[in-house]
């Protein structure tokens, strides 16, 4: 016991052990909020020859119910008489704006199950038109005035989600856990069901290997212009 500046009794604390005790449960939270905040996960895509894949869609989909995270807007632009960028991924559920930056009219349309719609003669003087994408899944886009246009806005149900650079290689920073990978490109032949895998909690590096030789690059060409897309 303890006495007070009456000299009354008192119980006495063990400052030091609560305050070990307090800097203990600091350092835990903080190690369970560094845990939360994710790790970087290392994809790769090889074809069949072990040659890197650029430009492949890559995203990590939550196996505990999903990511709260609000889809970010998009832009799909057309430029030059093309759709730039030529392939666009984004959130299900996420608005994307139609600008036109070319001097003439675009008439853009999908036929595609994730999403089926139509913007009909607009210029770049109009109102830019914006759709919504609640479907996850591959959205091919056409224009009905310049046919040789072609683009993608591929749907993917996760916030987490790149492309892989030029070495075939991709980066995503994401919470720990078991997360379902997938990969899409227009030129990837193989299953999509067959390239998706289950990455285990802690498994942060993954190679995926294409069985199938990839389709030719597409090629657009208009007014004596001549461009290439992998």
């Amino acid at each position: 016991m303890a006495e007070d500046e009456n000299g009354r009794s008192v119980p006495w604390i063990p400052v030091f052990e609560a305050s070990a005790k307090s800097f203990l449960a600091t350092v835990t939270l903080a190690l369970l909020s560094a845990s939360a905040l994710g790790a970087d996960y290392h994809i790769e895509v090889l074809d069949k020859n072990e040659a890197p894949v650029p430009g492949v869609v890559v995203a990590l989909e939550p196996l505990d119910g999903g990511s709260t995270a609000a889809p970010a807007p998009a832009i799909m632009d057309q430029l030059d008489r093309q759709f730039v960028p030529h392939i666009l991924v984004v959130q299900k559920g996420a608005s994307v704006t139609f600008p036109n930056s070319d001097s003439i009219k675009h008439h853009v349309y999908s036929f595609s199950a994730a999403k089926l719609f139509e913007i009909k003669l607009f210029g770049g003087d109009q109102e830019q038109e914006v759709v919504s994408f609640p479907k996850a899944g591959e959205v091919e886009l056409g224009c009905n005035v310049h046919d040789w246009m072609l683009g993608y806005i591929f749907v993917v149900d996760t916030p987490f989600f790149t492309r892989t650079n030029a070495a075939g290689q991709a980066l995503l920073a994401a919470p720990e856990g078991s997360y379902e990978l997938r990969v899409w490109h227009p030129r990837i032949q193989d299953d999509s069901e067959a390239l998706t895998t289950r990455l285990s909690d802690g498994q942060l590096n993954y190679t995926v290997r294409l069985n199938n030789p990839l389709l030719p690059p597409y090629e657009q060409e208009h007014v004596g212009e001549h461009q290439a897309y992998d």
